[in-house]
């Protein structure tokens, strides 16, 4: 009976793991949050200003060169990539590759939206397909880091410098969790959602000079939504990059985000970012390894994601899962740790920068004591 099974003494402090919306920075408190902007015409002088300074410290944090730019815009994640993918697509042959849900997104888009044919590389949840297959004379459209599967590519070795298509990365997982190789990428796609802690609604598109040259030269076969459109008069609307949102931003949304951007700062940055990810999904494959009931459901490590981590329950099955992730969940000591409702069974732990290290390794005790709760 559930009575009989010990329930652990210490909770996790912050027991945030949900993979999206993720877990808020530390010391996160709304009254902490710069109201000035709030009620103003994101139009305004303070509006502009603070849309140009988010997207200034987006810029440091992730390193990245003057070459590529950042614009913010409507839809988060997807809408930035259905973004990229409606403007830029078309030119050439398209090649995408899934190996879990929001990947999959991205084929249907190509195939059945935008009708291009598109040549499609697979692989199961867990694993990663074969990245020698990709022909990099077409477009590529692929998951940096799979947030349903857990699974990443484990470098941008694989992309070659003399690609002529272009590098279309969706990144909302990985942005401020890895050293990204920009020069490898043209087009990256992410939220604040994620590794930032941030709210959702909003996405972030980054282009570099090829994706730029690609819009400029290159007019799509279908119509373009307003909130699509990037290109004005036949150039390149720079303002969208400068602040110039393409549609009313919520404001409080972006004041929460420069919340969670300075946060990063004061850790030194994405090293700072970088080593608390790593420090979390380190703490994390502590407590798999020590547990023969419970294992990654990415296997090679190489590939395995340091955000997102998935992992597999011996013998459980959909209803098992739920009631796993209920109990803790009633208990205060993990919320939102079933795994995507797409994936195998299992549990999906959030490890971003945002979380606490202790809080994962408190964690530990009481996937036992749910694990024991429901087996006995």
């Amino acid at each position: 009976m559930m009575s009989e099974v010990p329930t652990p003494q210490v909770r996790p402090t912050r027991p945030y793991f949900s993979s999206g919306p993720c877990a808020k920075p530390p010391g996160w408190d709304a009254s902490k949050i710069s109201v000035e902007s709030l009620g103003r015409s994101h139009r305004a002088k303070i509006g502009k200003t603070r849309l140009q300074y988010c997207i200034d410290l987006m810029r440091e944090m992730l390193q990245l060169p003057d070459t590529h730019r950042i614009g913010i815009v409507p839809g988060s994640d997807t809408g930035a990539f259905e973004m990229a993918m409606w403007t830029m697509l078309g030119a050439r042959p398209v090649t995408t590759l899934a190996w879990e849900s929001f990947g999959e997104g991205w084929v249907t888009d190509a195939a059945k939206q935008l009708k291009l044919d598109p040549t499609v590389i697979r692989a199961d949840y867990g694993q990663l397909p074969d990245l020698t297959q990709v022909d990099w004379s077409t477009d590529v459209l692929f998951t940096w880091n799979g947030t349903t599967s857990g699974v990443r590519v484990p470098d941008g070795d694989w992309i070659p410098a003399d690609r002529q298509g272009l590098a279309f990365a969706d990144a909302t997982s990985a942005v401020f969790a890895y050293d990204l190789p920009w020069d490898k990428i043209d087009v990256a796609t992410f939220s604040w959602q994620k590794v930032l802690g941030g709210e959702g609604g909003h996405g972030v598109l980054i282009l570099g000079p090829r994706a730029v040259e690609r819009l400029e030269t290159h007019t799509p076969a279908w119509p373009l939504p307003k909130v699509f459109r990037l290109m004005a008069k036949g150039a390149l609307a720079e303002g969208i990059f400068k602040g110039e949102t393409i549609n009313t931003p919520s404001m409080l949304a972006v004041e929460d985000a420069i919340f969670a951007l300075e946060w990063a700062k004061s850790l030194g940055g994405l090293d700072g970012l970088k080593a608390r990810s790593d420090a979390n999904a380190a703490a994390l494959d502590t407590i798999v390894a020590e547990r023969d009931w419970l294992s990654h459901l990415a296997v090679d490590p190489a590939s395995r994601s340091k955000t997102s981590v998935c992992l597999s329950v011996a013998g459980a099955d959909a209803d098992f899962i739920k009631k796993f992730a209920g109990l803790l969940e009633k208990e205060g000591a993990a919320y939102d740790i079933a795994g995507y409702r797409d994936a195998p069974p299992g549990l999906r732990i959030w490890c971003g920068a945002t979380v606490d290290a202790a809080d994962v390794a408190a964690l530990g005790p009481w996937l036992d004591w749910a694990y024991a709760s429901l087996s006995a």
